[in-house]
């Protein structure tokens, strides 16, 4: 007894020879790879820089200092 799959096959098979011709890694070859592969460690890097600003401001001023 087999299971039936999510795509009939000859889509799959149809999807799987477009995604081999793409030359690029394997990561950018999807509709998203721009987002994975540049938004996302923008983003990171844009969160990281403005918590290390704040960090930097709240020391010379002495914010949030216990006594």
């Amino acid at each position: 007894m087999t299971e039936a799959g999510f795509l009939p096959r000859e889509r799959l098979v149809q999807k799987q020879q477009y995604f081999q011709s793409i030359n690029k890694y394997t990561h950018q070859k999807g509709p998203y790879g721009k987002i994975t592969s540049v938004a996302i460690p923008l983003a990171l890097a844009a969160a990281s820089g403005v918590l290390i600003v704040r960090g930097i401001y709240n020391m010379s001023h002495r914010i949030g200092k216990k006594e």
